[in-house]
């Protein structure tokens, strides 16, 4: 679908049933909690690099002066070094977590449909979704900003509108950056109170892992990102198309 039918169809779509969204969303974590623990331990995978990019100079400074890091200042050449590496690790990671949470919504799709397909985590690292999804990291990180700049309300508000990118970049192949940017923000405000609550409810719930010697919460962690593909499907309407 092009972004004019996707904004008629947010605009005729009915309320949306919390009750409704919330019960499908448990049935359907019953069949893919595997996969969300899978989907945790790749996004870890993907992004420790840039943890790894991070901490080196600090470990290398440290032996090389091992006093370089006594007192309250950070060294300026460190603080440089934060100041530009910081934002690009942001928006690396929230790249390859984009690409890995669409991956988790596409296997929901198909384990919902009960449709036969391989378990593919690494579908959107092609060139094509690779660089959408490079795009939209930087309008997260830019909205981010923004959020952040109003003491933290603002992101409060973002919340919801960007939880539903990944549905979007999963499921409309058409949509830009811009255009997913736009529908998310669309569907979002238009349900956004039943939205907020679902995902601060499931998203409590998810947590409830911690209590299994803390690794629990890495099999449950996924189950604040199922509610989005039902909001979606309810919304706009889902196929079984690949």
């Amino acid at each position: 679908m092009n972004f004019a039918q996707i904004s008629q169809k947010i605009s005729e779509s009915g309320a949306l049933d919390f009750g409704k969204i919330f019960n499908e969303t448990i049935e359907l974590f019953k069949k893919v909690w595997l996969q969300g623990f899978i989907t945790i331990l790749l996004t870890m995978v993907v992004i420790l690099p840039f943890y790894i990019i991070l901490y080196v100079p600090m470990i290398a400074m440290g032996m090389m002066d091992p006093y370089s890091m006594d007192g309250n200042e950070i060294p300026p050449a460190f603080l440089v070094f934060l100041i530009v590496y910081y934002p690009i690790m942001l928006i690396g990671i929230v790249t390859f977590g984009m690409c890995l949470n669409a991956a988790f919504l596409r296997i929901c799709r198909l384990k919902d449909l009960d449709g036969f397909g391989r378990d593919d985590y690494f579908y959107y690292f092609k060139k094509e979704y690779l660089y959408k999804a490079f795009i939209l990291a930087l309008i997260v990180t830019g909205l981010s900003i923004l959020g952040m700049l109003t003491c933290g309300i603002g992101i409060i508000y973002l919340i919801v509108p960007m939880s539903l990118f990944p549905a979007f970049f999963a499921f409309d192949k058409e949509l830009t950056a811009k255009e997913i940017t736009k529908a998310s923000f669309a569907l979002g405000n238009k349900n956004w109170l039943l939205i907020f609550g679902l995902i601060v409810v499931l998203g409590l719930i998810a947590q409830l892992g911690i209590v299994l010697c803390f690794v629990g919460v890495l099999f449950t962690a996924m189950l604040s990102k199922i509610p989005v593909y039902f909001i979606y499907k309810e919304a706009i309407g889902i196929t079984d198309a690949a």
